[in-house]
Formats: C-alpha cells, sequence, structure tokens
C-alpha cells in the first residue's frame, strides 16, 4: 500500500469537512488515482502570525528538495511510519509539512492462483470506511524548484503495517489522522510528536471485490468501486 486510490468528494464537500478557508487549487474526481496524478490535499501554510487552512492540489510521489530531477517521485508515494522521520527524503517534512490527504478508499491486489497468456490473474480488492465516510490519510508534502525555476509540490501517504484482518491482501496499509487531531496534524509549528497524531483505522474499514478494470489506468469512473463476485 498504497498504489491506487479513489478520491471523488466534491470541493463543496471537502470545504465542508475540512473547514478550508481557501481553496487554491482543485484536482478533477478520480476512482482511479495513480502515482503522479494531481491529488487533493488539505495544508496550513502561515500568512503573517496566522495560519490559513488550504485546499491544493498536490503531485502525489515526493521529490525531496534536494533531488537532482523529479523522477524518483513516483517512488515516493508512500512513507514508512517506522523511518518517516529519520529518512532523509522525508523528515523535513514530517517535521513541518504535514498534510491530509482524503480519500473514498484505496485499492490492493491479490494473486487468485490463475495464469492467463502466461501472467498470473490478480484480483483487486476496494478498502473503505465501514460508514461510507472519508479517509482522513495522513500526508506529508515537499517543495522541489526545477532548473528553469518552476516550483512542484508533491506528497507522500505515511503507511504502516498491516493488521491480520487486511494482512492477506498487502502487508501495509495507510495511516490516517483523527478529526480531533487535524488542527495539530497540519499546523506546521506543533512541537508535539507527529507520532501521537496517527491513527490505524484497520477496524473501521470494509473490503470488498472490485471489477479488474481497475488495473488499466485509462480506467476512471464510480463503476471501479462497485463490489462485484469474486
Amino acid at each position: 500500500m498504497c498504489g491506487r486510490y479513489a478520491s471523488s468528494a466534491s470541493q463543496e464537500l471537502l470545504e465542508d469537512i475540512y473547514d478550508i478557508e481557501e481553496t487554491v487549487a482543485m484536482p478533477p474526481q478520480s476512482w482511479n488515482v495513480a502515482p503522479t496524478d494531481q491529488v487533493p490535499a488539505i495544508v496550513e501554510r502561515a500568512e503573517g502570525d496566522e495560519l490559513r487552512r488550504k485546499l491544493v492540489a498536490l503531485t502525489w510521489g515526493l521529490v525531496p528538495s534536494w533531488s537532482s530531477d523529479a523522477r524518483g517521485g513516483a517512488r515516493m508515494i508512500n512513507a514508512r511510519v517506522e523511518t518517516v522521520a529519520t529518512k532523509p527524503a522525508f523528515r523535513k517534512a514530517f517535521a513541518a509539512r504535514r498534510c491530509l490527504l482524503p480519500a473514498d478508499g484505496y485499492y490492493e491486489w491479490t494473486d487468485t492462483g490463475e495464469v492467463q497468456r502466461g501472467k498470473p490473474v490478480k484480483q483487486p480488492y476496494f478498502i473503505h470506511p465501514a460508514d461510507a465516510g472519508l479517509l482522513a490519510m495522513a500526508g506529508i508534502y515537499e517543495f522541489w524548484k526545477a532548473p528553469d525555476g518552476t516550483w512542484l509540490t508533491t506528497c507522500s501517504i505515511i503507511t504502516t503495517t498491516a493488521v491480520d484482518a487486511l494482512g492477506h491482501l498487502h502487508d501495509r496499509m495507510p495511516m490516517v489522522v483523527a478529526p480531533p487531531s487535524w488542527d495539530d496534524w497540519l499546523d506546521p509549528g506543533f512541537t508535539g510528536d507527529p507520532h501521537a497524531l496517527l491513527h490505524d483505522p484497520a477496524l473501521e474499514l470494509s473490503v470488498h471485490p472490485v471489477s479488474r478494470a481497475v488495473g488499466n489506468v485509462a480506467n476512471n469512473s464510480p463503476d471501479l468501486v462497485v463490489p462485484v463476485g469474486e
């Protein structure tokens, strides 16, 4: 986890749920978010002596500020909670550039044991909140300046070891931030330990099989999250 997810909430809904003060950019709805796509994110940035909560568009796949180019971003879509505070690529962002990445849910694949055209057949599953709400996935973001002077803002999802209920699908899962902790998580001046604000949502999630069409990034519609027979 996490290599694909769905993020279809409207701008109006996100502004309402997260008490957004300014919408800078809003990517299109997507039921098949893939690495390097633009994704909606909630951040807080200082403006004078005040913090302002914003809805922004970030590129999924973090590019550290010291990178010579942006090509490695596609490999940095996830940051392990065990090392996010110490790994050079993530530690500065974890300390002061934390964000929330809203999602309907995310996808994982399991091997069916079948083979077609010489390749193993995998069944995708959609993992989502049991109450049909949104996952406020814990994220970090970073700014990178290209040689031509343009700026790229990218992000990663913080993951943890999956519990037994989900471990049969994948050994990692996203961490979330519960509403009471949103203010501290987003505050770049927070002086406590950000780890204490992270939450494992496993017991609040449901899982169902979905169409194999989600395996093709060209497919993008609400049908991708609809349950199908295994």
